[in-house]
C-alpha cells in the first residue's frame, strides 16, 4: 500500500511539473536526489557496519547473554510466559540492544529472529501470544540511548550539533515505551493465556 502511495505522489508531481512547464526543475531534482541518495547510503553503510560488527562481537563475547541475565527481572515482568534459559530471551536481548543503539535497520533481522523464537513457543499459531504482542510493542517503541541513525542523518544534512536531539529522543522513546507496556499489560489482563 505504501509503495502505491509513493507511486501516486511521484506521478502526480511529475504530471504537475509537466503541466506547469517546469520540466527542467523536475529533471534537476531527480538527478540531485539520485546523487544525494547514493551519498546517504554510503554514509549509512559505514555506521551500520560499525554497529552491526559491534553487535556480532557482543554476541560472541557473551555480552548479550549477560545482558539477558541482567534484564532477567524485567523480562520476567514483560514476558512471564517465556521459560528461563529459552533462546527467545537471548534473541529479545539482541533486538533490544540494537534498538538501544539506534540501529533500526540492524534490529529488524534480530527482531524477526526473536519473533520466530516466540512463535515456536506459541506452537506456530496464527494468533499472536501475549509475549509476541509485548515484544512488538517494545520493538515499535524502540528506546534509544544512542540514536546513531538519526545522528548520522543529521550530520549528513549539515547539522552543527548532530547529538543535540538525544534528550528529546530519550524522553519520547521512554514515554512511548512505558505507554505501550501499560496498554499491553492492560489488554493482557483481558486476554490471559496459559503459561508455557
Amino acid at each position: 500500500m505504501l509503495n502505491f502511495i509513493w507511486v501516486i505522489m511521484i506521478f502526480a508531481g511529475i504530471v504537475t511539473g509537466v503541466l506547469t512547464g517546469r520540466t527542467k526543475e523536475i529533471s534537476d531534482a531527480i538527478l540531485e536526489s539520485c546523487v544525494n541518495s547514493v551519498e546517504l547510503v554510503i554514509t549509512m553503510l559505514g555506521a551500520m557496519c560499525l554497529w552491526t560488527g559491534l553487535m556480532k562481537v557482543a554476541k560472541k563475547s557473551g555480552l548479550v547473554d549477560s545482558l539477558a541475565k541482567l534484564l532477567k527481572g524485567v523480562f520476567k515482568f514483560l514476558f512471564p510466559s517465556i521459560p528461563a534459559g529459552h533462546p527467545a530471551n537471548s534473541a529479545i536481548a539482541m533486538s533490544i540492544s540494537a534498538d538501544l543503539l539506534g540501529l533500526g535497520n540492524a534490529a529488524t533481522p534480530l527482531g524477526i529472529a526473536a519473533m520466530k523464537e516466540l512463535s515456536s513457543l506459541n506452537n506456530d499459531s496464527a494468533l499472536a501470544s501475549n509475549a509476541m504482542v509485548m515484544f512488538g510493542v517494545i520493538n515499535a517503541a524502540c528506546i534509544q540511548l544512542i540514536p546513531s541513525t538519526v545522528m548520522v542523518l543529521r550530520q549528513q544534512a549539515g547539522s552543527a550539533d548532530a547529538a543535540s536531539v538525544m534528550p528529546c529522543i530519550w524522553i519520547a522513546s521512554l514515554v512511548s515505551a512505558v505507554s505501550g507496556v501499560i496498554a499491553a499489560k492492560l489488554f493482557e489482563r483481558k486476554s490471559p493465556e496459559r503459561r508455557i
